[in-house]
């Protein structure tokens, strides 16, 4: 990059600060946040991603250095061009699970058919039916919070928070509910993958490793000055 349109130091300083800011934004969301799906979180979230990316592209183009700093998702995410002051929003939830043990679950189900109408097994007597008679009986967050007493197994899961001119017509939208999904209108969004963690896991292991190597070297050197020096007339 040329002179001529590089940052300058002081503007790495100001993306600096206001690096500063979005972290303590961020930490007083989730020190207030309401609930595990609380929408200021990830408000704060996305306004940190982006104030962290800015600084890392002016970093690297004044001082040709990088930050260790990578948010999932972040830059694969369009600009958002909704309106300024949404009238209406869609909240799109996908959470997927493995059907870990399916004793687990077709029991959990009986109880629920024994309770209310007392006949017993029925629909329980096979996953699907299963599956059907839970998510029928409790909210999805609390299936979200119970998964192991259901025999479930969690998996990747995302919310999104997207903005609307208006509010739909009942019955709108049900045959296709996720066909019409505007990703430049998302006003936050929030991603759980196991993936994530993986590559924190990754992380720590290569620290490990170089941690290890470096306690090897100190090791072979403190062997090294218990040898006694070579005479001359043997080399």
């Amino acid at each position: 990059m040329s002179d001529a349109v590089q940052p300058t130091a002081a503007e790495v300083r100001a993306a600096a600060e206001a690096v500063k800011t979005a972290l303590d934004r961020h930490l007083a969301a989730v020190e207030r946040r309401s609930g595990e799906d609380d929408p200021a979180v990830y408000e704060a979230f996305n306004e940190l991603a982006a104030a962290a990316e800015v600084y890392d592209e002016l970093l690297y183009d004044r001082y040709d250095e990088v930050t260790p700093f990578e948010i999932p998702g972040a830059e694969d995410a369009p600009p958002y061009t909704g309106p300024e002051e949404p009238s209406a929003l869609s909240v799109l939830i996908r959470r997927d699970y493995a059907v870990a043990e399916p004793q687990r679950l077709m029991a959990q189900a009986q109880r629920v058919e024994a309770a209310d109408d007392g006949l017993g097994a029925e629909a329980s007597s096979t996953v699907h039916g299963a599956l059907g008679v839970l998510f029928g009986e409790f909210e999805p967050d609390e299936i979200a919070s119970r998964h192991k007493e259901f025999g479930l197994e969690e998996g990747d899961s995302t919310l999104w928070v997207t903005a609307a001119d208006e509010t739909a017509d009942p019955g709108e939208w049900l045959e296709a509910p996720f066909e019409q999904v505007d990703a430049e209108r998302v006003v936050c969004r929030f991603d759980v993958s196991a993936v994530f963690d993986d590559d924190l896991d990754d992380e720590a292991d290569d620290e490990t490793d170089e941690a290890d190597l470096e306690d090897d070297l100190d090791t072979d050197l403190t062997e090294d000055e218990d040898l006694e020096p070579l005479d001359a007339d043997r080399r």
